[in-house]
């Protein structure tokens, strides 16, 4: 489990195709990594990875054909910046929200306008997402724990503080580019209650 804090801003280092799916080298940049462990998870763009070697500045991880077809890691170049954040420890404060790492899908950036010193970002998502995204609810977007400001039929609109464009990858996320979406926990876990209860499949209609 994450919190969508991102505790670093990396980059990818290497891709290696192996028998169609990709190992994936990534510099940790500013990620505290010191006591790093085979095996643990970190969250790459939002995306919950196994590091199966690391060294003093870098790891690796292996991304299966799935992860690559419905996560934007299947496309970034090398070099791309990433939001990097460790799984959370038992006695962490949860500065976010309960983050799972699994991606929903894909959204895009339709628009960034400035607000004071803020920033305005608009994002394009699936309609079949859109239903679990509420006004003043949290998203996590490229691994990035966010307040919903307005939602609507085609996609959702946040603001970014100074802070968190300087911090994550964010500062050189475009209009046009490709986002990893995932929607609150509790949404996903309250469609299953309400479909189990109206005597259906486990999943309500929408």
């Amino acid at each position: 489990m994450f919190t969508g804090i991102i505790e670093g801003v990396g980059r990818l280092a290497a891709r290696e195709p192996r028998g169609g799916d990709v190992r994936f080298t990534f510099e940790v940049g500013t990620l505290p990594f010191e006591d790093v462990r085979i095996g643990e998870s970190i969250a790459v763009n939002g995306v919950c990875l196994t590091v199966i070697a690391f060294d003093a500045v870098s790891f690796q991880a292996d991304a299966s054909t799935e992860t690559l077809s419905l996560t934007t890691l299947g496309k970034l170049g090398e070099g791309a910046a990433l939001n990097l954040e460790r799984a959370m420890l038992p006695t962490d404060r949860l500065g976010g929200h309960l983050v799972s790492g699994h991606v929903d899908g894909l959204g895009a950036v339709q628009s960034v306008h400035e607000d004071a010193r803020a920033q305005r970002w608009r994002f394009a998502a699936p309609a079949g997402l859109l239903k679990y995204v509420a006004r003043k609810g949290s998203i996590c977007v490229d691994g990035v724990s966010l307040t919903v400001n307005e939602v609507d039929g085609e996609g959702f609109e946040v603001a970014l503080i100074p802070h968190t464009v300087a911090h994550t990858r964010f500062a050189h996320t475009q209009v046009g580019d490709a986002v990893n979406l995932e929607i609150d926990l509790v949404a996903r876990y309250v469609e299953r209650l309400l479909g189990a209860r109206a005597g259906g499949s486990g999943e309500a209609r929408a």
